[in-house]
């Protein structure tokens, strides 16, 4: 179970770190240039806010198991993340965004298991 949480931790961290720190440091205007078509819609503070939740919670999923505190962070750090795709995903069917729901629910899908197998391991 071990590596297999690991394989979909690692897959989710690298995932989140990269869209996270673009939404973070980038501004919606570029953000919409590069495809996040959605960023210049919402007020700058939030698209920041969701980069910053989305890079804490991949350090969420390596950090704790990777130095053994607080290991029941990493499945709840996995479960934060689903919400943001969650929320995601609703806000793209609101928008009638439909290309990128594929990818939303993967990641949900993700998520979910870096979840159930962080809860199975650690937890």
């Amino acid at each position: 179970m071990q590596i297999a949480y690991w394989i979909v931790a690692g897959i989710l961290a690298l995932a989140y770190l990269a869209a996270g720190g673009l939404k973070v440091v980038r501004p919606p205007r570029k953000l919409a240039e590069s495809g996040l078509t959605w960023a210049p819609d919402f007020p700058t503070w939030t698209v920041k806010t969701i980069g910053l939740l989305e890079v804490l919670g991949a350090i969420g999923l390596i950090l704790a198991p990777l130095t053994g505190i607080a290991t029941v962070l990493a499945p709840l750090a996995a479960l934060g993340l689903a919400l943001v795709q969650i929320g995601a995903i609703i806000t793209h069917i609101a928008r009638g965004e439909v290309k990128t729901l594929v990818v939303n629910v993967v990641l949900l899908l993700l998520a979910v298991a870096a979840a159930w197998l962080g809860f199975a391991t650690w937890a």
